[in-house]
Formats: structure tokens, sequence, C-alpha cells
């Protein structure tokens, strides 16, 4: 019985520093580790036809008549897989994974937020995040990366994308991309 209740006390005394606390720890001095810089080409395919597409529509605008693949207002989900090379047979390097809106009602725009993950090689189990916009029609562009984790850790840069392919009836799409990195 008294070890019940020395156990009930020290909690009890757990609980009220805890909820009593401050929000934050004190302040260190920060030493940054020497800051790198990652090139990286890679191809994403984004598929919406056919009997496996690897990004779909989650909601599209009620208002819009559109026989286009992703009309004004759509948002759509993306586990678009990474290869070495434009043939979607050639070694798949990782996936990207997020969603992304058309936001273009005169111009076709994506705004697109899609984590990069690698699951092979020396990045395996790293990413970086972009959230940005994408002018598609536009045969190159840049996109924003925003963060990274992993070997890319506070990752900062820019993606430029080359449309490679893309099938205007469907939406299909492959995409070159080089991204530069700058993380920790």
């Amino acid at each position: 019985m008294e070890k019940r209740i020395g156990i009930v006390a020290f909690s009890l005394h757990l609980c009220i520093t805890f909820a009593l606390g401050d929000y934050y720890s004190n302040t260190r001095p920060y030493t940054p580790k020497q800051e790198v810089v990652t090139n990286l080409h890679f191809f994403f395919h984004d598929t919406l036809g056919g009997p496996d597409p690897s990004a779909v529509l989650i909601a599209k605008s009620g208002g819009h008549n559109s026989s286009a693949p992703s009309p004004f207002g759509s948002l759509l989900a993306a586990d678009d897989p990474l290869t070495v090379g434009p043939d979607p047979k050639s070694e798949m390097i990782g996936n990207a994974r997020g969603m992304y809106v058309s936001s273009g009602q005169h111009v076709p725009t994506l705004t697109m937020y899609i984590d990069f993950g690698f699951t092979s090689g020396k990045f395996n189990g790293s990413s970086f995040a972009v959230f940005s916009r994408n002018t598609i029609m536009d045969k190159e562009r840049e996109v924003a990366v925003v963060g990274g984790r992993g070997r890319f850790r506070m990752a900062r840069g820019v993606a430029l994308l080359n449309t490679y392919s893309v099938n205007l009836t469907n939406g299909d799409a492959i995409v070159e991309y080089n991204v530069t990195l700058y993380h920790y």
C-alpha cells in the first residue's frame, strides 16, 4: 500500500512539475554544420489515366465545365514514381507524394505540395519538399524547395522542371527534374 502511495505521489509531482513548467528550454548557442550543395537529376512520372493511375482526382469544382484532365479547382493526390531515366521502366529511385490543385483559371497552373522521397541509393530515407506554383504549359519552369529531412535536413533550393512528354488527352506527363539543394 505504501508503495502505491509513493508511486502516486511521484506521478503527481511529475504532473505538477510539467504543468507549471515553461514551454521552452534555455537558449543555447548554435554551432552550424557546414552547408553542402547537392544536385539531383531524375524523372517524375505523373499518370492520371489507365488502370493504375499514380495521381487521382479527390475533388472537382462543380461550377466549371471543362474536359481537361484537371480543370480549374480540381484537387489531386499523387504517389508518382521517380526514375533515373525518362522510360517508366528505368530504375525507380523514389516517390513524389502529395497533392496539387489546379489553380490557374486562365493559364493552366498547378499549386503543388509534394514530398520527394528517395527509396534507394545514397539518399535512401531522405526527402525534400516542394510548395510552389507550376505553370505546366511552359516547357521549362522552376519550383521552390521549402524543406527536407534525413540527408536533406533544412533543405532549401530550386527545382528546374522540363516537360519531357505529355498526353494532352488524359494528362499523363513525364517531367525531368534538375534540383539544386542547399542543406546541412
